[in-house]
């Protein structure tokens, strides 16, 4: 069989004992469970299993402390250990926003942050993967944008080959995955009997996802090749993440995650145009999710939409990032509406964020959510207003390391065994990608270039032959309402137990 990369020469071994894979259900996603393979489970499972039970005793402690410290555990007693009742503390009513955030106590899902900064006690990262990229990022000095984008003001900037020194080490297909970073909302919300409840915890899911985006401004994710795929097996934070890219003009990126709790998936394509001094990134495409109902009678559907990203600065003064737009999750029962609010030149206001959420049944505002979508969500009225979420504590030195949160750091972690189980398209064997993060910038644009060049040569000769090509993971499809999206095919997991992607014969990418 043919297979590519660093595939070539290796030999598959079982890797059924790496990782906790999963039997596809004949009805798709609702039947979607992990199964562990006890029987051959190795030392790195073992490893890390053993510093899951530390990080469950140190939370336990850390979250019995936080919570004695704000007014006692919770009722119920079945929480995460990073679970832990919040009050706002707001000194009166009239004061800012911002006042009253900062006078809030930590979100529910928080406490564990405080974990993280002493990772040294369980001997190494407490999840068992890197804490630490492999070099900062290379300096920029020199680097100028001017003559490049200067031509393409109001394009489309998606099909135009950008300078390596402007990506990190992370692409699209990654950034998708580290949407999930605060999955323990969405499994919060399916333990949640009440509707309402569940839609304000599904409404911070989706804000968290731009939870670190303000720290990423002098730098974009790299476009995915054709084809390219990326997986993730979190079995820390129980879901799988399967990504992959299933067009290139226009570029179009999916993928789909599940766990005991939840079914999320996405595509999205992402229009970038330049104006001048700010370069904007408008998302098309949805979000959808399936929560489990506690009482497992079925699941509840969410969709939702993405608002604009637009990066300002970008030839003088500091970069910063805002985003704005309307995002609106849409439910059987209830509708949210968040605005995120567009920062203005002459106000000192960033990052605000506010919406409401209605019935449908009546029309009626049930709810209320409020805060900044950099440092934390609430709902209610301060100064008893309810923080639902707050983002989790840097990693030292983010700021010389493209402003990674700890979970960014980990995607793109290639382990020494990994040519056994993942199929040679996955992200992690990309090797500009790799250069980058290793902070070698002149062989990482060579290397990008010569694969941007095969791209468009095994494009023209699946022209010239009358070729189509179909991805291989997802299939197009239209929703009731004539929407284009992509549905997950279910055949990526099992074909990854059985027969193993070093036996199937994949297009190399590079």
């Amino acid at each position: 069989s043919r297979s590519c990369g660093l595939h070539t020469s290796l030999s598959r071994s079982s890797c059924a004992s790496e990782f906790y894979d999963a039997e596809e259900g004949q009805h798709g996603e609702d039947d979607e469970e992990f199964e562990e393979d006890a029987e051959g489970r190795r030392s790195r499972n073992v490893m890390r299993a053993s510093r899951t039970k530390a990080i469950n005793n140190i939370s336990n402690a850390s979250a019995e402390d936080a919570c004695s410290a704000g007014g006692g555990a919770s009722a119920g007693g079945g929480r995460a250990p990073s679970e832990c009742s919040s009050e706002a503390e707001a000194s009166s009513e009239d004061e800012t926003v911002s006042s009253q955030q900062s006078d809030m106590a930590d979100s529910e899902y928080n406490n564990m942050n405080d974990v993280v900064a002493n990772e040294e006690r369980v001997g190494a990262t407490l999840t068992g993967r890197r804490s630490k990229l492999p070099a900062p990022r290379p300096s920029t000095e020199g680097l100028s944008l001017w003559n490049l984008l200067t031509k393409n003001i109001g394009k489309d900037l998606s099909q135009v080959s950008m300078p390596v020194a402007l990506n990190e080490p992370l692409n699209m297909l990654q950034r998708m995955c580290e949407e999930l970073e605060y999955s323990e909302l969405l499994d919060k919300a399916a333990q949640l009997d009440d509707p309402l409840e569940r839609m304000v915890y599904v409404s911070a899911f989706a804000v968290s996802a731009y939870g670190s985006a303000h720290l990423r401004a002098g730098s974009k994710p790299f476009n995915p090749l054709l084809g390219e795929t990326y997986e993730a097996i979190r079995e820390d934070r129980g879901f799988r993440f399967i990504s992959e890219q299933v067009s290139h003009h226009p570029p179009v990126s999916v993928c789909h995650a599940s766990s005991k709790n939840f079914v999320f998936w996405q595509d999205t394509r992402i229009k970038t145009k330049f104006w001048g001094k700010s370069m904007e990134f408008q998302p098309l495409g949805s979000v959808y999710l399936k929560l489990e109902r506690p009482d497992s009678t079925g699941k509840d559907f969410y969709k939702w939409n993405k608002v604009t990203t637009c990066v300002h600065n970008l030839f003088g003064g500091t970069r910063w990032v805002d985003q704005y737009g309307e995002l609106t999750i849409y439910n059987q029962l209830y509708t949210c509406k968040i605005t995120f609010v567009r920062a203005s030149y002459w106000s000192a206001k960033k990052y605000e964020c506010h919406g409401t959420i209605t019935d449908n049944r009546d029309h009626k505002v049930v709810g209320n959510l409020f805060g900044k979508w950099n440092e934390g969500l609430y709902t209610g009225v301060a100064p008893s207003a309810r923080c639902i979420w707050r983002p989790g504590s840097m990693p030292p030195d983010y700021e010389l390391y493209y402003g990674f949160t700890r979970f960014a750091i980990e995607l793109n972690e290639l382990e020494p065994d990994a040519v056994n189980y993942l199929p040679c398209t996955d992200t992690r064997f990309r090797p500009d990608q790799r250069l980058l993060e290793e902070g070698k910038l002149e062989e990482a644009e060579r290397i990008k270039s010569q694969l941007e060049q095969s791209q468009r040569e095994r494009r023209k000769a699946k022209e010239s032959q009358g070729i189509t090509y179909q991805p291989r993971w997802f299939r197009k499809t239209f929703t009731e309402d004539g929407e284009e999206t992509w549905e997950f095919k279910h055949e990526y997991w099992n074909v990854r137990k059985n027969p193993g992607f070093v036996n199937l014969n994949l297009e190399p990418l590079w």
